[in-house]
């Protein structure tokens, strides 16, 4: 298993990468998911969660590992990420429970560090 910050700075670096290479469709839809998380009549960390939790079912690892980070970020407590992997079991069945292991096995990664401080996506 990678270290967090060595996905963070690969996600990052792919991610600059996209942004230089990709269209003006390709950047609005970047700028259209950073803006879907930022709180608004939900909070940024119930939308985190639902993120995680369509990760999940979708069987995205970067994605479930970048909703970790960011639901780590906003505070989420290992009792609430407990719950919301629980619905993702449930909906996507039982091919999400390897994900599920990975999940809790990345979160405890992320959670032997101090959270920082939450930034905007």
């Amino acid at each position: 298993m990678s270290s967090p910050e060595s996905f963070e700075e690969r996600r990052e670096r792919q991610q600059q990468r996209l942004l230089e290479l990709g269209s003006r469709s390709t950047k609005r839809f970047i700028n259209l998911d950073g803006a879907v998380y930022r709180d608004g009549v939900l909070p940024a960390r119930a939308k985190e969660l639902l993120g995680l939790v369509a990760s999940m079912v979708l069987r995205c690892e970067d994605c479930i590992k970048y909703h970790l980070t960011r639901c780590h970020r906003e505070g989420v407590e290992t009792a609430e990420l407990i719950e919301a992997l629980d619905v993702a079991l449930i909906v996507g069945g039982s091919i999400v429970i390897p994900h599920y292991r990975r999940a809790l096995e990345h979160w405890e990664s992320l959670s032997d560090e101090e959270p920082p401080a939450r930034r905007d996506r």
